[in-house]
């Protein structure tokens, strides 16, 4: 057993749990480099030999625009569990749990659910008492220890209480921007707002936007707007006051709380950017940052549900990055234009067309995962089954351990009746990622086709913990509930969902099949009448032939048999029922 203990104070930096355990741990592994992603992310010291990489990983930072999303350090965690799982039994004792970073916390609260891991927290341990020349000693030992590790926040810490505040500034900005580019938005915050009290006028701006930032990703956009105020009222310049309202307008169609969510007023912002954006006197340089504002404007446009708008918008943005952009300048923001033509052209239901754009994406930088998935989702769209799955897969290869290709492949193989190969990948997605919604619902209707009922209610019910108004997790507990004869919580369920969704046919549908169940036989063709209004089908039209016939209303029911031999003439059941009448 391998027995470790870690302070896990957050002036080490993010991840000093994982970061303990991947030094313990690394020397004694064949193959790390199968985990390489993961190491390498929070322990950038080790020498992990590189499997995996990005484009973005051989850029220069200014032209590396994708920031990690604030689920990062979620799928970072994930594929640090899968590392330890070979490597258990592990007992970890941890002191300064209170004071650690936020990933941290994630790490221990992901690890100990999907590894039981023995986690014993010994409370505090005091600071180190240093003086502040001591401090700056000790910084000036972590710089010449050439670790990159303690620029994440150790040598930032000694540095701020070194006495020196400009040395100090320094050090926490040089941290916040290796936070930020690897995600870690928590603590990318903390180091920008420490550096902005000691900061000077001329470097205010540039951490004031790393702030705002990495208060966007982590449902602190007040704190973020507060900040771009302050911009404005300082009077920063043309760029820094356009990308100031391009961020402002990020901030307002993608707030954590959808309530507060205002694409009217971003609309607003994101015009006061395109025309600052638009007077820029340096081709080159305008060509970037108006074609930066024109997809975000784009990206607002879609909020508004005015779809074609934002495609005329992205069509502007790649045109002017083509044409005055150098060859070869900005590749990243090169593939995230052609990606998002694809998003758009995909939503108008035009997968076929989509398809060039996302495989230039792909081709710019295979090692992205995000553009794999969209692809696949083309390919499902075009009943291209098998490519799509393809796609999925190398979305599970080439990044960290994502919900989405998983959940996605099992619902080709449910479509392909492998019940089984759906369970296991809705399965996974639940274990990475307990609050993914979607797969309770879809692992819910897996389990009542294996005759799973009560596996079934409880996905409904856990789903519901999250959800309270999502109609088909009301459904999908209906249906449970329905067949473990608790009839009248069934009714509830259902009446609740088509409340919820009065268009849902399966909804309609199952609460028909309840109702006839019951004797009910008026109730049962009223809602089989709604369901195919809404989705005819030779099922629902069978069903709803035999509650009319049960009815005595034969010539109806005869009506209906022939309209679903018509859709679907090999059904024997149809037929038979029809001969019978």
């Amino acid at each position: 057993m391998l027995e470790l203990t870690v302070d896990a104070h957050r002036r080490h930096g993010p991840f000093t749990i994982a970061a303990a355990l991947a030094h313990a741990t690394v020397p004694t592994v064949a193959a790390p480099e199968l985990h390489d992603l993961e190491l390498r992310a929070v322990a950038p010291d080790l020498d992990i030999p590189v499997r995996r990489t990005s484009v973005a990983d051989q850029l220069a930072r200014s032209e590396r625009i994708l920031i990690p999303g604030p689920r990062h350090t979620l799928r970072l965690t994930n594929g640090l569990a899968e590392y330890l799982r070979p490597l258990l039994p592990i007992r970890l004792t941890v002191a300064n749990l209170a004071r650690a970073a936020p990933t941290d916390h994630e790490f221990l609260e992901v690890v100990r659910r999907r590894l039981s891991l023995d986690v014993i927290d010994s409370g505090d341990a005091p600071e180190p008492d240093l003086t502040p020349e001591e401090h700056a000693l000790r910084a000036s030992d972590l710089e010449a220890s050439g670790l990159i590790r303690p620029r994440f926040g150790e040598l930032a810490y000694h540095r701020e209480r070194g006495g020196d505040p400009e040395p100090a500034a320094k050090a926490l900005w040089d941290a916040m921007g290796r936070c930020l580019m690897a995600g870690f938005h928590h603590a990318a915050a903390d180091l920008g707002e420490r550096a902005l009290a000691l900061a000077g006028p001329d470097d205010w701006w540039r951490i004031a936007y790393g702030v705002a930032l990495a208060c966007s990703s982590i449902d602190r956009e007040d704190d973020a707007r507060k900040l771009l105020d302050e911009a404005r009222r300082r009077g920063v310049g043309p760029k820094e006051r356009a990308t100031s309202a391009y961020l402002t307008a990020m901030l307002l169609v993608r707030h954590h709380n959808p309530a507060r969510r205002d694409p009217e007023e971003a609309m607003a912002w994101i015009n006061e950017a395109i025309i600052i954006t638009s007077l820029l006197p340096d081709r080159r340089e305008r060509a970037f940052h108006l074609s930066f504002d024109l997809n975000g404007a784009a990206l607002v446009q879609v909020r508004r549900r005015r779809h074609d708008a934002a495609r005329d918008l992205v069509e502007q943005a790649i045109d002017l990055a083509e044409r005055d952009l150098a060859e070869g300048e900005h590749p990243i923001h090169r593939l995230v234009l052609r990606a998002n033509r694809a998003t758009l052209l995909a939503m108008a239901g035009e997968p076929e067309q989509a398809l060039p754009d996302l495989d230039a994406a792909i081709a710019a930088d295979p090692g992205y995962p995000d553009y794999y998935i969209d692809r696949g989702n083309a390919l499902h769209q075009l009943g291209r089954r098998d490519e799509a799955v393809a796609d999925y897969e190398s979305a599970m290869e080439v990044g960290l351990p994502l919900p989405e290709p998983y959940y996605n492949r099992a619902e080709i193989r449910f479509a392909r009746g492998d019940l089984q190969g759906a369970l296991a990948d809705l399965s996974y997605v639940l274990e990475l990622d307990p609050q993914f919604v979607a797969a309770y619902v879809n692992r819910s209707g897996i389990w009542a086709a294996l005759g799973e009922h009560a596996k079934a209610k409880a996905d409904a019910l856990r789903g519901l913990e999250l959800e309270p108004r999502n109609a088909y997790l009301l459904a999908a507990l209906g249906q449970a509930e329905a067949t473990l004869g608790r009839h009248e919580a069934a009714r509830t369920a259902f009446r609740t969902s088509l409340d919820l969704d009065p268009e849902a046919a399966t909804t309609w549908a199952s609460r028909a099949v309840l109702a006839y169940e019951l004797g009910d036989l008026d109730g049962a063709v009223a809602d089989l009448t709604r369901a195919i209004q809404l989705e005819e089908s030779p099922a629902l039209l069978f069903n709803r032939a035999v509650a009319l016939r049960d009815l005595g209303e034969q010539e109806s029911a005869r009506s209906d048999l022939e309209r679903a031999a018509r859709l679907d003439p090999g059904d024997e059941g149809i037929r038979a029922l029809l001969s019978a009448i």
